[in-house]
């Protein structure tokens, strides 16, 4: 089953729904109506019970190369662009998905592109996949995430270094920081993420839904409330068994 964007595609097979950034033209640059399409799409998402995964990736050449410029440049500044932007909150809908969600990135993943993807609970880069925070380089802070994903996955060291210098990563070095999870060949990307997304769309629910608010809030507390947060949500599952 599918339905019909300007900007993106998609699609729902079975318990798994993949959606795709479709301005390959651009590089997959998101402008007003990819946010607006991006919006609808994870919204249709979560009023799906029957959907448990979701594979987030992009046509063409890139992933993603995030804000589109040529939106900035019609705007009276970037800061009022970027006011445009936080208007309709598509980052925090993608966080809060009840579904498993996969970014299966590629080529250039940049900028939002990059936060977009770190967003995701999980992420499989191909091995042509290039990586970069270059905000701080024109004056502004990422504005998707970043500087709380970069460190929540690979440490404020590797926070710090990314997010002020804005270097760029290639596939490897962003496994071995801990910002990817599995670096596949680039023809085998679309069959790994696919491979994930249905082996963790066969899980209960209830369970994918308790570990991902275990995980996240790990480093949010002490020791001792996790573990206890840990008991409290495994006996209520037991109790609903």
């Amino acid at each position: 089953m599918s339905r019909a964007f300007a900007t993106i595609r998609y699609e729902k097979r079975g318990a798994v729904a993949v959606v795709t950034l479709d301005r390959p033209e651009r590089l997959n640059a998101y402008d007003v109506a990819m946010r607006d399409d991006l919006f609808a799409a994870f919204g249709a998402a979560h009023d799906d019970p029957d959907v448990r995964a979701l594979v987030l990736r992009g046509a063409g050449r890139a992933f993603s190369t995030g804000g589109d410029l040529r939106e900035f440049g019609t705007a009276p500044s970037p800061l009022a662009a970027r006011d445009v932007r936080f208007r309709r909150d598509v980052w925090g809908r993608l966080l809060a998905l009840d579904a498993v969600t996969i970014a299966a990135v590629h080529g250039w993943t940049v900028g939002g592109g990059m936060e977009m993807a770190l967003l995701c609970d999980l992420c499989i880069a191909a091995a042509d996949a290039r990586f970069a925070l270059p905000e701080t380089g024109v004056g502004m802070i990422p504005g998707v995430g970043g500087t709380q994903t970069v460190p929540r996955r690979a440490g404020t060291a590797v926070g710090l270094d990314v997010v002020l210098t804005g270097r760029g990563l290639d596939a490897r070095e962003a496994l071995a920081a801990g910002l990817v999870n599995r670096v596949v060949p680039r023809r085998a990307l679309d069959r790994e993420a696919g491979t994930v997304a249905r082996r963790v769309a066969r899980l209960d629910p209830r369970v994918a839904r308790a570990i991902r608010r275990l995980v996240r809030a790990a480093f949010d507390g002490s020791l001792a409330a996790g573990t206890a947060l840990e008991a409290r949500l495994a006996l209520a599952l037991e109790a609903r068994a």
